[in-house]
């Protein structure tokens, strides 16, 4: 399964200055228990920003260029397909982790959000989750967890 998984503000803000622009240990602390021991996809710009592996998960980063800079562990790929194959490969959950590119490219592939709302707006963000992004998914649960966040998550119908 491909899960896009995403903390995203009041104003859909994802993003300002290359980082995330809050700090939530209970969105922290979701991120990485949902994620620990499956495969993770990042673009660059994400892989940048985050500078180093995250442990305890595959991680995928997906570069047209292909020049980036990573350590033997980590799979640099420039096309999304080869993403899928490892995970399918490694029998794993794909998360796709962003950032906004990367979460475009993987828009058709996605079967499940995990979406965090954050109870912000950031008026100086640069980074936007586009209004459709849930187009098409249906609410299927919402979990608090801790800090003022909630977890939806939402599921693509079958299409049998």
């Amino acid at each position: 399964m491909i899960i896009g998984i995403v903390a995203i503000a009041k104003n859909r803000a994802i993003g300002k200055d290359g980082k995330l622009p809050w700090h939530y240990s209970a969105d922290l602390k979701f991120f990485r228990e949902t994620t620990m021991g499956r495969a993770i996809v990042m673009g660059s710009r994400t892989w940048r920003s985050i500078g180093k592996p995250l442990p305890g998960r595959t991680n995928i980063v997906l570069s047209r260029s292909g020049n980036i800079e990573a350590p033997d562990e980590v799979s640099v790929f420039n096309e999304k397909g080869r993403a899928i194959a490892l995970a399918e490969k490694l029998n794993t959950d794909l998360y796709v982790i962003g950032g906004a590119q990367i979460f475009n490219e993987f828009a058709a592939d996605i079967d499940r959000w995990l979406v965090t709302e954050i109870p912000v707006t950031v008026e100086d963000a640069d980074t936007f989750m586009p209004p459709d992004f849930l187009a098409g998914f249906d609410l299927e649960s919402k979990r608090d967890i801790g800090d003022g966040l909630v977890v939806s998550s939402y599921t693509r119908p079958s299409q049998n």
